[in-house]
């Protein structure tokens, strides 16, 4: 077992400071990936609910990182649970009709729909949200290297895909 000594946990003071201060980045960060309001608003609350259950085990100093990723993983499950979400990151369907009424943010809605839920989280995170390499690893649970390696990788996904939707248009 291993003692944590200079560890400060939540108290209810810090809990309403942290729901206050991230709060509506979480909710811009869960929109994003849904783009359903009620459902975002639902899945924020679901955090601050396990937070405060949890609050004598987040360190204050974690409690960002701690908030974001419990959303990350309750929007994972989300998606799963409503089956919303088929994640065919090849490419594009053959047959999708796309015309002149798409606005930019539709079509950057739809190549972003398409990327596995892990690749979509850190380009919100970071292309959204602004966060740092370091933030955005310490919220996934990942190493810097695998954020920057799944960046790439999902720019280049987006990328391509939103090539291939200006050649069907």
């Amino acid at each position: 077992m291993v003692l944590l000594l200079n560890a400060h946990f939540l108290n209810r003071r810090e809990y309403n400071i942290a729901v206050e201060k991230h709060a509506s980045n979480l909710y811009g960060y869960v929109f994003s990936f849904l783009r359903n309001s009620e459902d975002s608003q639902d899945i924020v609350q679901d955090v601050f609910e396990k937070l405060w259950k949890n609050k004598k085990k987040v360190e204050v100093e974690k409690c960002k990182a701690w908030m974001f990723r419990t959303g990350h993983n309750t929007l994972i499950n989300f998606a799963k649970r409503k089956q919303r979400t088929v994640y065919n990151t090849d490419m594009i369907p053959e047959q999708i009709n796309v015309d002149n009424r798409f606005e930019t943010q539709e079509i950057i809605d739809l190549a972003l729909s398409l990327l596995p839920p892990l690749q979509k989280s850190i380009v919100l995170l970071r292309d959204l949200e602004g966060y740092t390499y370091e933030e955005i690893s310490e919220i996934l649970e990942i190493s810097d290297s695998q954020v920057k390696v799944y960046l790439y990788r999902a720019r280049k996904k987006i990328k391509k895909q939103l090539g291939d939707l200006t050649l069907i248009q």
